[in-house]
């Protein structure tokens, strides 16, 4: 019995050890977006209600607009939410997840795998951004925490498990 344990234990933390040197590559999930088309300065830019703080970054484009995988990865959840309207999460390398919302529809269902190909939704405002211009929220988050990334900031505990995603669309040209 101990050996049976042993084996799947160490097959557990093969798979944990192999998602963790897939690299990322990410990139712009919104066709045609470039760096004019978000304001470098939102995530964690104090935010109105339950949220507090702006977790990710707003990506303006055309209602329809394409929106492709950011990285290659997994569809672990679809759906719609009051705040992030119809939404896709993806988890991808380095066991981050990938979250798209405020889509106008959703092109993709739980257990595709996606990569940079894979058409996943359309920019939309759908959820608590019914009344703002189309956008694609975007953001990064880990379940593994990264401690050394917690400030003093609202909610700035919380930056452990969330990674600014402006940092790697400036890197993704």
């Amino acid at each position: 019995m101990k050996k049976w344990i042993k084996r799947i234990a160490l097959g557990l933390l093969t798979i944990f050890l192999i998602g963790l040197l897939i690299p990322q590559n990410l990139q712009m999930p919104v066709d045609g977006a470039g760096s004019g088309d978000y304001n470098h300065k939102t995530f964690w830019y104090p935010w109105g209600g339950r949220a507090r703080v702006h977790k990710g970054v707003d990506i303006f484009a055309k209602r329809g607009t394409d929106i492709h995988s950011a990285t290659m990865g997994v569809v672990v959840s679809t759906g719609y939410l009051s705040s992030g309207g119809n939404y896709v999460t993806v988890m991808g390398p380095k066991w981050r997840i990938y979250y798209y919302a405020h889509l106008n529809e959703i092109l993709v269902k739980e257990g595709d795998f996606v990569s940079h190909d894979t058409l996943i939704g359309t920019v939309g405002n759908t959820g608590s951004a019914a009344k703002t211009p189309s956008h694609l929220h975007f953001t990064i988050a880990t379940p593994i925490p990264y401690p050394w990334r917690i400030d003093t900031s609202t909610d700035g505990w919380k930056k452990m498990f969330y990674l600014n995603p402006i940092d790697y669309l400036k890197r993704s040209k």
